[in-house]
């Protein structure tokens, strides 16, 4: 068994199809199938339950999940464990940011500065979601983060808020699907969605079938991921379409459209976050940084605007 099988696997668990998991790695889909029948022989257990609506885990499958990726987190916790022996006398920063807020605007604009007033400290950069985010400030595997809040921050962290995104509909690019002006929440009943998982954040994931369902809109779900990226990529195949970040607008997939939405609003408030008790000097510049960015950017949400 070697990593990669650790990783494909979890690429076909998080998009419950080998053609998704085969999109995402880059990979042929047979090529996938046949590392996951390689991993299944081996363990001697299935992994899939293969059905007509994709593949879902097994018991099996969802106890090696878990350990999986505690296998995968421990390799990098260890490569960034050696990394760190080497550290530039200047120091160390490690910020975390929702990937597809780090397409354009102020978190770019952050790091390119930093790098530029700061060049010998040594910046790790760790694309995850919010809730992930969360825990590895507290855990203080990393020092700052980028995260979308919707909940009240505790009172031992220091948010700094930056913009607000909002959502707009993506559909496969092949999709006849009409006009290319705003497009109300009715127009959408019957058509399959990618949707992630409620519990990659749940107050988000609430805030956007309320929203929906305030339009009249209740989501027919044809797959649910765990990243928007992986949630584009599906769109990209024609699975179905998606409400997404706007954010996204900044790196547009070849494959998909952006629509506008007449109806449907979820405002996603863009903040900086960190610890009060994280010390760290190469953080106090970082925060400089952001602070400055952030007054020349006080009203770039509104480059994500399709109307």
């Amino acid at each position: 068994m070697e990593l990669r099988h650790l990783r494909y696997f979890i690429s076909v668990a998080e998009h419950r199809s080998i053609r998704g998991a085969a999109l995402q790695l880059n990979l042929t889909q047979p090529g996938v199938s046949r590392q996951i029948q390689d991993l299944e022989e081996e363990l001697g257990v299935a992994l899939f339950a293969r059905t007509a609506r994709g593949l879902n885990l097994t018991e099996a499958g969802a106890a090696f999940l878990s350990e999986a990726q505690s296998i995968l987190d421990g390799v990098e916790t260890a490569v960034q464990s050696v990394k760190s022996e080497s550290d530039s006398p200047e120091g160390h920063l490690r910020i975390g940011f929702v990937e597809n807020a780090g397409w354009d605007g102020i978190v770019p604009a952050s790091f390119n500065r930093f790098q530029q007033v700061a060049p010998k400290v040594r910046v790790e950069l760790a694309p995850r979601y919010t809730l992930a985010q969360l825990e590895a400030l507290r855990a203080g595997t990393i020092d700052g983060a980028f995260v979308y809040l919707f909940d009240a921050p505790a009172p031992d962290m220091c948010v700094r808020p930056l913009l607000k995104h909002d959502v707009v509909l993506a559909v496969p690019g092949a999709w006849d699907f009409p006009g290319g002006g705003p497009v109300a929440a009715r127009s959408l009943i019957g058509y399959p969605f990618v949707t992630f998982r409620r519990q990659v954040y749940p107050a988000y994931y609430d805030r956007l079938i309320a929203a929906c369902a305030r339009a009249g809109l209740t989501l027919s779900v044809a797959q649910e991921v765990s990243t928007e990226p992986a949630i584009l990529s599906l769109v990209s195949a024609g699975i179905g379409a998606a409400i997404v970040n706007a954010a996204n607008l900044g790196r547009p997939p070849v494959q998909a459209r952006f629509l506008p939405l007449v109806d449907i609003s979820v405002p996603l408030p863009l903040s900086f976050v960190h610890m009060q008790s994280n010390g760290n000097p190469a953080l106090r510049r970082f925060i400089e940084v952001v602070n400055t960015e952030a007054a020349k950017h006080p009203s770039r949400a509104a480059a994500y605007s399709l109307a």
